[in-house]
């Protein structure tokens, strides 16, 4: 798909240069702690720590939520 985005490719072992990136993993951690096998969770229970984190305000995003920032660019 063509868009006008910007893409940047960190640098291997430099979790500095991907900062949302790091910060969503810490999130997630919250529900699946480092080493969980996902593959035991429903897609049910995975939809629904989707929808929690994208529902979560993030400071990144000026306290907006995931959800809202995308439907602001779609628009």
């Amino acid at each position: 798909m063509a868009t006008d985005f910007s893409i940047y490719f960190c640098d291997p072992q430099k979790p500095w240069q991907r900062g949302t990136n790091e910060n969503t993993n810490r999130l997630l951690r919250q529900y699946f702690p480092d080493g969980t096998d996902v593959s035991a969770f429903s897609q049910r229970d995975l939809d629904t720590v989707a929808l929690r984190l994208n529902q979560r305000p993030r400071k990144t995003l000026g306290f907006e939520t995931p959800a809202a920032k995308l439907q602001q660019v779609l628009r």
